[in-house]
């Protein structure tokens, strides 16, 4: 076995078993699939990497396909959000299709089945169907209407179809077994009636199609060869296997479902529901609130479609679920923004700092490297000034020989710029400390040439020049949820396991370089993390999200709680 067989996941496996058993490589045809009922998650991107890296690797079409049998539940606004977020992760469809396109002609395939005795009307409530479905253990019991006429089915469902009967009166069901020990074979509801109008086809249809019904016989239409979902799904295939049976013709591409575990990721949810539950109920501000799992939330948030997609690349495919951990997200958001983000200099939680030898009117342009990590990326000017902030924490009275920034009768290096000496310190009323009275030394400018300049100090801190600082809302976001896995909770509803500090709004102090930031910029605010310009940010304030910080804290955290 070769190495670049062994580096295969097991659905490339699949794939290439077929390709040796003669199935011919220009017929292979993937999909993407999503329902348009809600907004992209980080499982979807998984799936997304999964279908459209496997159209690269063998040079096959990929369509984006809108499962939209559900009117009461899709928007166009989720339709244009799916489109933006697969564009944005960097991935290119072949041909934009949706299931409501092929409504007419799954509406001629449920006729065939009546007309073939194998689907009949049944005018039960659906109360009294689930009493007759039986148990996992118990065969489920004939519909009373299972033995309509051929005749009064087609007439009851092109009434369905016309609009005569109100919602809830009859549905379509398949014919196939009510003792099948796969409770999805039970007769299947193909048809329901709902009065509501489509997002594409407005009011033309009174009745729309189940999804099982619809999701295998769409595949077919459009000739792709595996379709690939996640696990849930696998007690599905023996019916979407059923309805392929009762349409594919010999001469056409049959699809086969192949199914693949779904990556859970720690510290938050990803069921569509409970992601609009935390919507609805204000939790968050939007499905592209920063802290949702949502494509659209970690774009806000600063993540880069790069950094998704080595992390898709690095969980892989397999075929049983378990629990990633966010950090590893996270450092594949790190790792790729150590490598774009230009570094500039902000303090979030600032003390004054006054140097008593600095002329009071005199400032500096100080030079400083724009990105260690790229070559290019060049330098900018930075101002200096007698006054400065630094962050409150690098600073102590006193401190043991191992706290390296700045204390009492310490020396400190400010980045990019001189040594300085703390002297003394003011405090106000209640002992907080409001300012540090330090001196500077003048010749030890970074970058002078200077013997001075060259000594050396084990602490270098960040700052920002304050008659040149500009005020930022800086947002911290953290983990949404306290428990790593909120949906495991039997005992408890995953709502109470919300983390009530999970956006923390403060104001901070910015080099000037960033009053030109355009919305969606990011930057690396030195020794703090990586930050990104919000979409809520205007010409007269600047607003930033924290979009991870240097490394993980969360464990951190969770200690000091």
């Amino acid at each position: 076995m070769g190495e670049a067989e062994k580096s295969l996941n097991f659905i490339e496996h699949i794939i290439e078993e077929d390709l040796r058993n003669g199935f011919p490589k220009e017929a292979l045809r993937f999909r993407f699939p999503p329902e348009p009922n809600g907004y992209l998650h980080i499982g979807h991107a998984s799936s997304m990497c999964l279908n459209f890296g496997l159209g690269l690797r063998y040079d096959a079409p990929v369509n984006l396909r809108f499962d939209d049998t559900n009117p009461a539940k899709e928007e166009q606004e989720y339709v244009d959000a799916i489109k933006r977020d697969v564009a944005w992760l960097g991935f290119r469809w072949n041909t934009e299709r949706y299931a409501s396109d092929y409504f007419p002609q799954l509406y001629a395939w449920a006729v065939k089945l009546i007309k073939e005795d194998k689907a009949y009307v049944d005018s039960q409530s659906s109360e009294e169907m689930a009493k007759q479905k039986g148990t996992p253990t118990e065969p489920g019991t004939n519909s009373a209407f299972r033995n309509r006429t051929i005749t009064e089915n087609l007439e009851l469902f092109e009434g369905m179809k016309m609009g005569e009967y109100g919602e809830g009166t009859h549905v379509l069901r398949a014919k196939i077994d009510m003792a099948s020990p796969n409770m999805l074979m039970r007769d299947p509801i193909m048809y329901r009636i709902l009065h509501r109008a489509h997002h594409r086809t407005n009011t033309d249809w009174c009745i729309y199609p189940m999804y099982d019904w619809t999701h295998g016989e769409s595949d077919y239409i459009e000739q792709v060869s595996h379709s690939l979902c996640t696990l849930e799904f696998a007690m599905h295939r023996e019916l979407y296997d059923w309805f392929l049976d009762q349409v594919c013709v010999p001469d056409q591409v049959r699809p086969k479902q192949r199914e693949f575990a779904r990556r859970n990721l720690s510290h938050t949810v990803v069921s569509k529901r409970k992601l609009m539950q935390l919507v609805t109920l204000g939790i968050v501000k939007g499905w592209d609130d920063p802290r949702m799992p949502t494509i659209a939330g970690m774009r806000r948030r600063g993540y880069t479609p790069e950094a998704i997609r080595n992390f898709a690349d690095t969980i892989g495919i397999a075929k049983r679920e378990n629990l990633i951990d966010v950090s590893l997200l996270e450092f594949h958001v790190r790792e790729h923004l150590n490598r774009i983000a230009p570094r500039v200099m902000a303090v979030l939680d600032p003390v004054k700092v006054v140097l008593t030898n600095y002329p009071d009117q005199k400032e500096e342009w100080l030079e400083a490297e724009n990105n260690p990590e790229d070559e290019g990326a060049g330098t900018r000017q930075v101002p200096f000034s007698r006054e400065l902030y630094i962050e409150r924490d690098d600073f102590m009275e006193e401190a043991n020989r191992k706290f390296f920034r700045l204390k009492l009768g310490g020396e400190v290096r400010l980045k990019n710029g001189y040594i300085i000496k703390a002297e003394s310190c003011v405090k106000d009323k209640e002992g907080t400390i409001i300012e540090i009275h330090c001196t500077y030394d003048p010749k030890s400018r970074s970058g002078s040439g200077t013997e001075e300049s060259l000594r050396k100090v084990k602490g270098t801190l960040h700052w920002v020049s304050i008659k040149h600082a500009i005020a930022a809302e800086v947002r911290l976001y953290d983990r949404l949820f306290t428990d790593e896995s909120p949906d495991t909770h039997k005992d408890r509803d995953y709502l109470e396991l919300v983390n009530p500090n999970s956006l923390e709004s403060i104001t901070g102090y910015l080099e000037p370089s960033l009053q030109s930031a355009k919305v969606g910029e990011r930057f690396q605010f030195q020794r703090l993390g990586y930050f990104c310009v919000d979409q809520d940010s205007t010409s007269n304030k600047l607003v930033f999200n924290r979009t991870v910080g240097l490394r993980d804290t969360w464990a951190k955290l969770l200690d000091k709680n």
